[in-house]
């Protein structure tokens, strides 16, 4: 996975009726765009993140 600053986090729930977390690359620690990234959710918390088989990444147009 490669992001870059601007673009969205979808981490899907892993249990049926869990809810989605959704959040917004504020920066890309890994080189090549390559996790950890820092993430900024959208309930406000942040958190340094390396992404694993249930998120999607939403690249920023």
């Amino acid at each position: 996975m490669q992001a870059t600053v601007g673009d969205r986090l979808v981490i899907h729930g892993k249990q049926v009726g869990s809810a989605e977390k959704h959040g917004e690359v504020l920066e890309v620690r890994g080189a090549d765009g390559g996790p950890p990234y820092l993430v900024r959710f959208d309930d406000g918390h942040e958190a340094l993140l390396y992404p694993g088989a249930d998120c999607e990444l939403e690249h920023a147009h």
